[in-house]
């Protein structure tokens, strides 16, 4: 759209400001161009929670072209969880409707005297009172702006812990999606900003119309043959959840074990036949994973999108609770107070292992006894962490934090990599796995180099270069070459954030030829190939690593927790495994072109159009 919005909070002022063609091309928008702005605009050692840190709402290039899957934005700050460069992703249709508003994101900045919500529609935008809408929830606070405004605006808004700071706090739209991780939502509360709702007419104008549509059909009619895709449709992103578990790979009690023994109470098959009451698609979506479940009485009794795997795996498995409908309500607690379902349930996973080893008791915890499988327990934190009551405001800083306070040995097994927790996939059981959590710009996270599919479940991966698009390897395997696979991987998803397009179709269901042609048809870049494309994600993630750096990050920080690399476990597949990450990674830094110590070299960033400032051998600032 050429567009974007700035609001000052402090000032309450809002302006227009041009994007820069050439950025568009470099960074491709929303994630790739949130970073350029946040590196730009944010000093190093700036607290995540303070005025000078930004905020960032962007979209991408396909975004709302009608590119299948193409409706996602990008939240993009300096994380409160893990104090460096953070994003989140989401879908549903937001994205859509805001850019049809004729901007194609906003950056907002300082805080609001008191609290907030942006308006946007039709190339307009201003702030608005939120005082009756602090202290709601999502689905309330959804509600009431739309009784407002009407029923065609769509809501993005923080709930009840995004307002309490709670540092792995989520912003929420459509109801149910979620940009989830990295606790966007706190910094958002921290502005005092409620929400932006977002309604347009404007057409998003594409260059080449005619091929689009052909590589719309194109890609429509590949995906109604993938198996994935079918999986997915039939199952939600829970049909993996028995293969996980059968190869040892299911995060079990704070990952002592791999191996769930209540799986079958929880999988894909329980969700379906149990709860489910229908599915659902996102934007221009032929994949339709998202689960419509009910559960129709009881203590649980709720109406929701969801748990997706990661929910499950969360607040169960690592919580040993095997209890489908209170891991469901638990899921929708979680959406309607704004909060990450994976550091919420992995925090209560490792407070419960805490407990069992006394280092917390029962004058820590206001009585409660936090035993795995105990469901009540598990749903009554979820409460206690969005509201910050007891036991609770310790936990709503996230099991690093956690554990730093507590001591006595239980930094161990705090499960996360640079403070964010790990997604339901133990590495031991796929080491690669593991070097994707440690080298993952925004910490633990599994989206980031999306290589769990092709280790525990043997899909191809097409976006890959052809060369490593198969799963040749043994899930045990630590062979350097893979090394290879997480560089490739962590730049295409770069690119499929960037653009706006969902990593299960761009990932799984497409090739980087086919991508690369949908972005040339919309923006006229007649030269944008396969070549040009992956450099744009290896210039992205070189960005958000330079961020880092900036901050004082190194090599120590690209690790994993001593459990996964000293304690093998006991039971299953992967019975006395463990990762040795060294090798990985000094190989995964070769691939980069980093030095030994993660850095970017000065090779590679001139390489990617990408240049540092240096004095006396001290590194002072960097800029692009």
């Amino acid at each position: 759209m050429g567009r974007i919005l700035r609001v000052d909070l402090s000032r309450s002022k809002v302006v227009e400001e041009e994007l820069n063609a050439g950025d568009v091309r470099r960074f491709l928008g929303s994630r790739g161009l949130g970073a350029k702005y946040l590196f730009e605009e944010v000093r190093r050692g700036v607290d995540p929670l303070a005025p000078e840190n930004k905020l960032i709402l962007m979209t991408g290039v396909l975004t709302g072209t009608g590119f299948p899957t193409a409706g996602r934005y990008d939240v993009v700050a300096k994380s409160p969880l893990t104090g460096f460069y953070a994003h989140a992703n989401s879908a549903g249709f937001w994205g859509v409707d805001f850019k049809r508003t004729g901007f194609d994101g906003i950056i907002f900045e300082g805080i609001a005297s008191k609290p907030v919500y942006l308006v946007v529609e039709d190339g307009k935008a201003e702030l608005r009172d939120a005082g009756h809408l602090w202290g709601k929830g999502v689905f309330e606070t959804t509600r009431m702006i739309k009784e407002e405004l009407g029923e065609k605006f769509n809501v993005a808004c923080i709930g009840v812990a995004g307002e309490r700071l709670v540092r792995y706090a989520s912003i929420l739209n459509d109801l149910n999606r979620a940009a989830g991780r990295c606790g966007m939502g706190a910094v958002m509360g921290s502005k005092r900003l409620k929400a932006v709702a977002a309604k347009g007419t404007k057409r998003v104008e594409v260059a080449d119309p005619e091929r689009l549509r052909e590589l719309i059909r194109e890609t429509v009619d590949s995906v109604s043959q993938n198996l994935l895709k079918m999986s997915l449709e039939s199952f939600g992103t829970n049909s993996g959840f028995d293969l996980v578990n059968a190869q040892g790979g299911m995060p079990t009690k704070n990952w002592q074990e791999g191996v769930f023994p209540g799986a079958e109470k929880i999988n894909g098959a329980a969700l379906t036949d149990r709860l489910l009451v229908g599915n659902k698609g996102c934007y221009a979506c032929p994949i339709r994973c998202a689960r419509l479940t009910e559960v129709k009485s009881g203590p649980y009794a709720c109406k929701t999108e969801g748990p997706e795997y990661e929910s499950i795996g969360a607040l169960g498995a690592m919580c040993g609770v095997d209890d489908l409908e209170a891991i469901t309500y638990a899921h929708n607690l979680c959406n309607d107070y704004g909060m990450d379902t994976i550091t919420t349930g992995s925090t209560i996973a490792f407070a419960m292992e805490c407990f069992e080893r006394g280092i917390l008791s029962e004058s820590d915890t206001g009585g409660l006894r936090l035993r795995f499988g105990d469901p009540d327990v598990m749903v009554q934190l979820v409460h206690k962490i969005a509201r910050r009551e007891g036991i609770g405001d310790l936990l709503a800083e996230g099991s690093k934090r956690v554990s730093e306070r507590l001591g006595r040995g239980s930094e161990r097994f705090a499960m996360h990599s640079k403070g964010l927790e790990f997604a339901a996939y133990d590495p031991r059981a796929a080491k690669v796995v593991g070097l994707a959590y440690a080298t993952s710009n925004r910490g633990g996270c599994h989206m980031n180099a999306y290589v769990q599919v092709q280790a525990f479940i043997g899909a191809p991966h097409p976006i890959l270069p052809e060369d490593i698009r198969e799963p040749f390897f043994d899930p045990l395997s630590e062979d350097p070459v893979l090394a290879r696979v997480v560089k490739e991987t962590e730049d295409a998803y770069a690119v499929l954030d960037s653009v706006g397009v969902c990593k299960f179709l761009g990932g799984w269901m497409m090739t980087a030829e086919k991508l690369a042609e949908a972005i040339s048809a919309v923006t006229g870049w007649k030269d944008f190939d396969e070549r040009e494309l992956r450099r744009c994600g290896e210039r992205i993630y070189n960005l958000e690593r330079l961020f880092n750096v900036r901050d004082g990050l190194n090599r120590s920080h690209d690790t994993l927790p001593k459990r996964l690399l000293e304690e093998p476990v006991r039971e299953g597949p992967s019975a006395g495994q463990v990762v040795h990450l060294e090798p990985m990674l000094d190989a995964y830094y070769q691939y980069r072109g980093w030095d030994r110590n993660g850095k970017p070299t000065r090779e590679k960033l001139e390489e990617l159009g990408l240049r540092t400032e240096f004095e006396g051998g001290s590194e002072v600032g960097m800029g692009v």
